[in-house]
Order: structure tokens, then C-alpha cells, then sequence
């Protein structure tokens, strides 16, 4: 849920208001009471070391190609026509 905050407030507590927005705060910000913008925190990618995603990889169940081939063809087919 946003929480108001003044124009004012904004201005002279914009530290505290940006490290609530680290901590994924979201503010909506008003003038004279009139709702004027919204603070959001950014989405962060979350990145991993590729040696971390190769050993996930690396011990991952085998895919039996075939059969994923025939799942997939099971429910989507070639033809241009849109299934009813």
C-alpha cells in the first residue's frame, strides 16, 4: 500500500524517503492534497555467477528430447488456423 506524502515532506526528507524506497516502500506524492505522482522502488534484476548457473545446469534432470518434442506437439499444432 502507498503511503502520502506532502511535496514538503518530499523535499525535506527525500534521504529517508529514498532509503524507504530501497527497503520497497512506495509513496504518492501530493500537492495542496492533490495526488500528483507516485514514487516506486525500481525492480532489481537479480543476477547469479555463470559458475553458479553452470553447476545448476549441470546437475539438472536430462530431457528426453523426443517425448518433450511429442508433449509439445500434442497441444500446439502447425496449422495457421486458431484452435475454438
Amino acid at each position: 500500500m502507498s503511503r502520502e506524502i506532502t511535496q514538503r515532506e518530499l523535499r525535506n526528507q527525500s534521504g529517508a524517503i529514498m532509503r524507504e524506497l530501497d527497503d520497497g516502500e512506495t509513496f504518492i506524492v501530493t500537492r495542496n492534497g492533490v495526488p500528483v505522482g507516485e514514487l516506486v522502488p525500481l525492480r532489481r534484476h537479480r543476477f547469479i555467477a555463470a559458475e553458479a548457473a553452470v553447476e545448476m545446469f549441470r546437475v539438472a534432470p536430462t530431457i528426453d528430447y523426443d517425448r518433450f518434442r511429442k508433449d509439445l506437439d500434442t497441444v500446439a499444432g502447425q496449422d495457421a488456423m486458431p484452435r475454438g
